[in-house]
């Protein structure tokens, strides 16, 4: 069996130490606000966290930016000169154009390097969606799984990697498009929270709304008791609220008999879309809805 590695983007939020347990390569994705480009790297070192969210807070707006055709070559092409092959596993195309510019990167590459392989993957995922779906991957791997093995089991898979989140202030999602105004403006004067998921094509959806911040997060929880079909491990990001998400792991564990539990804050990539407050749930279920 031939070596491969495993390269994803900076979209799927996983930490630091989390990728190099894994021995993950990343794509890093780019935010811009008030004309500086931050790179959305697992480090957080061009921006905290807290600051990044804080300018949101503040009403700064943050443009995103998808990897290109040429920062994938650049990455792909020294693994391949070493002899080894790669999967790549990429942020939903239902939301951002990366992976398109990874798998045209990989069939250039392919046509230069004839006896390497690569195979790509769209996610259909994100956040630590894509962080959850690239860690079980990388477990197949471990398990002594071929390269084509390890990608139809990430085929296989992906639309079991349930994304169920809540945002905490509507206008992030009036500006992204996924609500009209009105809504965002009544919703948030009635204290109205959307309970939202991602739906089998890669996109945003929202699946129902409940009153108050306590319950939306709640209900994020209610659908991992109802639909996983395992209770082993979740993953939880979230938008600068720490406390909050902390609070939803310390409720799977005691009433659900969660085992792990990983948290991460959303990178600005993501986050420049959902806003201060989101939170977000990703766990192996009976299917997206």
């Amino acid at each position: 069996m031939n070596p491969y590695i495993i390269l994803t983007d900076s979209s799927c939020d996983l930490p630091q130490w989390k990728l190099e347990e894994l021995g993950v390569h990343i794509a890093c994705l780019t935010t811009n606000m008030e004309g500086k480009t931050y790179i959305n790297d697992a480090e957080w070192r061009e921006i905290s966290p807290s600051d990044f969210y804080n300018a949101l807070r503040a009403g700064k707006d943050a443009k995103t930016s998808a990897a290109n055709v040429d920062d994938f070559k650049a990455l792909m092409t020294p693994v391949l000169e070493e002899g080894k092959d790669i999967l790549y596993i990429g942020f939903s195309s239902g939301l951002s154009g990366t992976y398109n510019a990874g798998r045209l990167a990989a069939e250039e590459l392919a046509a230069r390097y004839p006896d390497r392989k690569i195979r790509t993957v769209d996610s259909l995922s994100a956040s630590l969606g894509q962080g959850l779906l690239v860690a079980l991957t990388c477990e197949k791997r471990d398990a002594g799984a071929t390269l084509d093995e390890a990608a139809d089991y990430c085929e296989e898979i992906k639309l079991k990697i349930c994304h169920w989140f809540t945002v905490d202030d509507l206008h992030f999602l009036h500006r992204g498009g996924r609500v009209s105004k009105s809504v965002a403006v009544i919703g948030s004067a009635l204290g109205i929270k959307p309970v939202m998921y991602m739906d089998n094509e890669g996109h945003l959806t929202k699946k129902e709304v409940r009153r108050g911040r306590k319950a939306s997060i709640r209900r994020l929880a209610e659908w991992m008791e109802n639909t996983a079909v395992s209770r082993d491990v979740a993953y939880i990001s979230h938008g600068d609220c720490a406390d909050e998400a902390a609070a939803l792991a310390k409720m799977l564990k005691e009433e659900l008999g969660v085992g792990e539990v990983l948290i991460n804050v959303i990178g600005p990539v993501i986050g420049s879309h959902s806003g201060p407050g989101t939170m977000a749930l990703f766990f192996v279920g009976t299917g997206r809805e």
